[in-house]
């Protein structure tokens, strides 16, 4: 909790230096998350399976820095609607373990829904 503590501090003085903190509405960060995820997606666009779990290391560095960017972004918004991440991970983990019983999933695709 202290280094996303940190790192929410950081990224704030960050904002707060350049004056930027005024653009930062949850609104804009959501869709500033947005556009980040979809660069990140374009980092895998068109590759096979196989393609994307073996990437030139110069391709694993742009991922990197996708992965960076939406994490920023992330916290960010955390930061601005006063969410604790790591709350709100455990509590989604248990949520899904609710939707997704191990003996009725196991080994399967399927959205919640498809299951009676």
């Amino acid at each position: 909790m202290a280094r996303i503590k940190k790192l929410q501090e950081r990224l704030q003085k960050f904002s707060d230096d350049r004056d930027w903190d005024k653009f930062h509405s949850p609104k804009n960060l959501s869709m500033a998350l947005s556009v980040e995820a979809s660069e990140l997606v374009e980092c895998f666009q068109w590759l096979s399976e196989d393609e994307s779990r073996n990437m030139p290391e110069d391709e694993v560095n742009k991922v990197v820095d996708e992965i960076a960017d939406v994490q920023i972004y992330l916290l960010r918004l955390a930061t601005k609607m006063d969410i604790d991440i790591l709350k709100a991970v455990d509590n989604k983990i248990d949520k899904n373990a609710e939707k997704y019983p191990v003996d009725r999933v196991k080994g399967s695709s399927k959205k919640y829904t498809e299951y009676k």
